[in-house]
Parts: structure tokens; sequence; C-alpha cells
């Protein structure tokens, strides 16, 4: 009789546990953001503190999830702008996952962020420098010497996050041994959060994953010809990792966070998209394979967007600048950027930033919901525009 009790309670303990991990968790998603017009335009800066404290009250929100670029593209890279952005964040109660964008790093030699601009005459740099004649950039804007800067900042202790305190898996210690190098990736993590993987990779927007050749000169660098392919290589590597953890760990979704929209054009053509190539297909086999949702947010593009672009032809569902206005069709098909790809289990989310007022995605995630692709909605995801 004791032993039919104990199977009993057993059972009963885990049909609890199985009800625990299927409630529905929510999430705030943004990026992009605080941004300025200038490099002392602080107005979303001194904005922060009060959406900080917003999402905090948000009594439905578990964790804050970042999309990177943590400041405009007219900003300097300064290591006191990227303190200040530090201890405004150290304010979240709830735990924060950042994942950096391309403008605290890979746009920093840029000379409207402060970095500078080759000179045909000279053969060097001009860099943009201050009245003293000191370089207003950390080291010049060098893009591997910040992605350093922002490691040491945001990253100084690796497996954790940001705001309140929970544990993550870095790819600093979860690397593969065959390559130990990706050990430096510390800004890649992955977690489950009820029954989803979340996972972040370093992937910038606005530079084609970095090709674009610093400070304008006639050729890469050997440090620039070198970081783009490592870091690519390594974000791949990670992706494939977090899949099989997926499947090992029975996730029954994916969410993956990165900076760039690796699908706009952003002015130019559609070659301009090609380092993205390799991290697209790494994302739709892997999605193929797990045949469960997968649902990536981006930032880098600003305009909230909703749609597959891993399916030819899907429509671009959303489009709208200001929350509660109504919205239209998108103006571009971003299937057709990467094109031969069909992968219906996937959806994406651009998140609306850059612009004033703050606002954040309130993401609810309930594994037993299975929701037709909408404006607000894919699989046992659903979301909500919030302009705190």
């Amino acid at each position: 009789m004791r032993k039919i009790s104990s199977i009993l309670a057993v059972s009963v303990a885990a049909l609890l546990a199985s009800v625990a991990t299927a409630k529905p968790i929510t999430l705030a998603v943004y990026g992009d953001s605080p941004y300025g017009t200038s490099p002392t335009d602080t107005a979303q800066v001194l904005a922060t503190p009060a959406f900080v404290s917003a999402v905090n009250a948000d009594a439905a929100v578990s964790l804050v999830l970042h999309v990177g670029d943590i400041h405009s593209g007219k900003t300097y890279c300064t290591s006191a702008y990227d303190t200040t952005i530090f201890n405004l964040w150290a304010a979240y109660t709830k735990p924060l996952v950042y994942t950096p964008g391309d403008n605290e790093w890979t746009d920093c030699h840029k000379k409207k962020e402060g970095g500078g601009v080759y000179n045909a005459v000279t053969g060097q740099v001009d860099y943009v420098v201050d009245g003293l004649g000191s370089p207003v950039d950390y080291a010049y804007g060098n893009p591997v010497a910040n992605l350093d800067l922002v490691r040491s900042i945001f990253f100084s202790n690796p497996g954790h996050t940001l705001g309140a305190d929970k544990k993550v898996v870095s790819q600093r210690y979860a690397f593969d041994r065959n390559f130990p190098a990706d050990a430096a990736f510390v800004e890649n993590v992955y977690f489950m959060q009820g029954d989803v993987l979340v996972v972040t990779a370093n992937v910038p927007g606005g530079s084609n994953n970095d090709q674009d050749i610093w400070y304008g000169a006639p050729t890469m660098t050997a440090e620039q010809a070198a970081e783009a392919p490592a870091r690519t290589d390594a974000t791949i590597r990670w992706i494939n990792k977090a899949f099989k953890v997926a499947k090992s760990e029975g996730a029954k979704a994916v969410v993956l966070a990165v900076q760039a929209d690796m699908w706009d054009l952003d002015g130019n053509t559609a070659a301009h998209l090609t380092g993205y190539e390799p991290i697209i297909a790494a994302i739709a086999s892997n999605t193929t394979a797990f045949q469960k949702p997968v649902l990536l947010f981006n930032g880098d593009s600003h305009v909230y967007r909703s749609d597959n672009p891993l399916v030819q032809g899907a429509p671009c569902l959303t489009e709208s600048t200001t929350v509660g206005v109504p919205t239209a069709a998108c103006a571009a098909d971003d299937w057709a950027n990467h094109p031969s790809y069909n992968v219906p289990n996937f959806h994406r989310v651009v998140v609306h930033g850059s612009t004033t007022a703050l606002e954040y995605l309130r993401l609810t995630i309930d594994t037993e919901k299975k929701r037709a692709p909408s404006d607000t909605s894919f699989g046992p995801f659903s979301w909500t525009r919030v302009n705190p």
C-alpha cells in the first residue's frame, strides 16, 4: 500500500511540475534604445529610468530581452556612455538579457559615430578629435576594441544576467572544445524559460555582418578580415548547439534574438546581405529539423514588422510606426533578399525602436496554444506593443 501511495505521490508531483512548466510566461522585448539624433542628444537616455520603472511595474513580465544598439549611429562610442547605460540597467528588478548591436561596436569606426574616415591623399585615417586633439571614441573607434569594451562592462560575470540575477549558459563556458577561440563570445547565451529555449547571438546589423570596410579604407585590415568569419563561424556553432539543447531538453519552442535585420536592404542591393547568408542557412536548417515553432526577434531596421522571410512569397503582415495606429502592408518582400527557403514553422518580429516614445513588446508564450501567423501571434507566441 505504501509503495502504491509513493507511486501516486510521485505521479502527482510530476503532473504538478508539468502543469507549472506549461504556465504561460511573459517577456519584455525591445532594442535600438536609447537613441539620439546627435552626440549631445540625451533625451532618450534621460527617459530611460522611467522606462525601466514601467517595465519593472509590469507584473506579467518575468524577463527583459534587449536586442542590441544601445545608442544611435550618430552617437560617439565611449566608455563613459556604455557605463551610463549599464548603470541605468542596474535598476531592472527582473533579469535582463542583452545581445550587442552594431552601433556599440561594429560601426564605431564611422565618422558620424566618432571614428574617422580614410584620407586618400595621406593614406591615413583622419580621426574625429575633441578640442584638445584627443580621439572622441574609445580606441579611435576600432570595432574589435569596442566589442571588448562592451564585454568588459556588460558581460563581466559570464553566465549571469544583468538586472536581477539569473543563471544562463554562456558560450564562454559551453563552447565547442574543437574551437577554443569560441570562448571569447561571452555575449552568446541560451537558457530555458519555462519549456521554451531562448537564445542570443552576436549578429550585428548595419554593416553587412561587419563586412563594410572600416573607416572607408581601400582594403580591409587583417584584423577586420579575421573578425567577421571567426564570429560568423562561432555564431553558427552556437546556434547549432542551442537547437541540440532544445531537442534534448524537450523544448516546445525556441526564441532567437539577434540585432541584425538580415533581410533589410537599408538602401543597398541584395548583394550587401551576403554576409548573413551562412547564419540564415543555419537558422533555416535547424528550424526545419526542430519541427516546432521558432520565433526570431531583431532590431536594426527600427520599424515594427511581423513576417516570415523564410517562406517565399509570404506576406509581411503588419507595419506601423506608432502604437495604436492602424497597420498597413509592409513595403518590401524581405524573403526575396535571401531566396529559396521554405520554413513554415518560423516567424520573425522586428521590434520598434529608435524613436520616442520608448516602447517594448510584451511577449506571452503559452505552449498550449497553436495560433496561425498574424500581426500579433504565431503558434505559442502572442505579443502586444506597449508604450508605457
